[in-house]
C-alpha cells in the first residue's frame, strides 16, 4: 500500500482564516466526513453538499457530508457514515469504505477532521436535512479535477464578513466554488485517484 500524499497535497489548496497552531489542541474535536464517490452515467462522481447559511465557521459553504464525533460513536468511521445518514439519508448499508484521506486539523471550528473515502455502487434515492443542507451537487471527478477549475478566489467568509482572503478553490461556475478544507481534502484525493480510470470504478 502507497503511503498517502499528506500535507503536501493538501496544502496546494490552503487557504486558512486563522493561523495553523504548532500542536493539535487538547480540545480539538474529533470529527469525520465521508467522501462519496459513484456512477452516474458511465462516470465516476462525488458527492457534495451545500451547507446551510446559518452563520457558523462553514455557513453556506461547499464540503463532504460529515460532523462531530458523538460519545456512542464506535469509530471515526462510524461518524462517518452516520453523519452522512442524518445529513443526506444514504445507509451505510450502501456504501463500502474504500480507506481513508490523511487528518485535517480546522483552527476555525477546533475540529480535527478525518476524511473517509467510501464507494456506492448505484445511485440511491437521498433525503436531505433542511436544517443543515440546502442541496446535494453530484460532480463528476474528471470535470472536478481539470486543471481550468484551480482557480484564486476572492471569498468573505460569512462566518467572518470582515475578512477577505485569496483561496485556492476548485471553481464548479460562478455559484458554486470549493476551497478551505474541503479543497485541501479534494486536492490529496485528487493524487490518490490520479492514476485511475474515472468512466467507471
Amino acid at each position: 500500500m502507497q503511503p498517502l500524499p499528506g500535507p503536501a497535497a493538501q496544502n496546494k489548496m490552503a487557504s486558512r482564516v486563522r493561523p495553523l497552531p504548532s500542536e493539535l489542541p487538547e480540545d480539538a474535536r474529533e470529527s469525520a466526513v465521508l467522501a462519496l464517490l459513484f456512477p452516474l452515467e458511465e462516470e465516476l462522481n462525488l458527492m457534495l453538499i451545500k451547507r446551510v447559511e446559518d452563520g457558523k465557521p462553514h455557513s453556506g459553504q461547499i464540503s463532504f457530508p460529515g460532523g462531530r464525533r458523538d460519545p456512542e460513536d464506535e469509530s471515526l468511521q462510524v461518524t462517518a457514515l452516520r453523519e452522512t445518514f442524518e445529513e443526506v439519508g444514504i445507509p451505510s448499508s450502501s456504501i463500502e469504505i474504500l480507506g481513508k484521506l490523511s487528518q485535517l486539523y480546522i483552527p476555525v471550528s477546533n475540529s480535527n477532521v478525518h476524511p473517509f473515502v467510501g464507494y456506492m455502487h448505484s445511485i440511491t434515492e437521498s433525503q436531505i436535512n433542511k436544517a443543515e443542507v440546502q442541496y446535494i451537487l453530484e460532480v463528476p471527478v474528471k470535470e472536478l479535477l481539470r486543471p481550468e477549475r484551480k482557480i484564486i478566489k476572492e471569498i468573505r467568509p460569512s462566518a467572518f464578513p470582515d475578512i477577505v482572503i485569496s483561496a485556492p478553490s476548485y471553481e464548479l461556475d460562478e455559484k458554486h466554488v470549493i476551497w478551505g478544507a474541503t479543497a485541501m481534502m479534494i486536492a490529496e484525493l485528487e493524487e490518490v485517484l490520479k492514476f485511475r480510470d474515472f468512466s467507471f470504478y
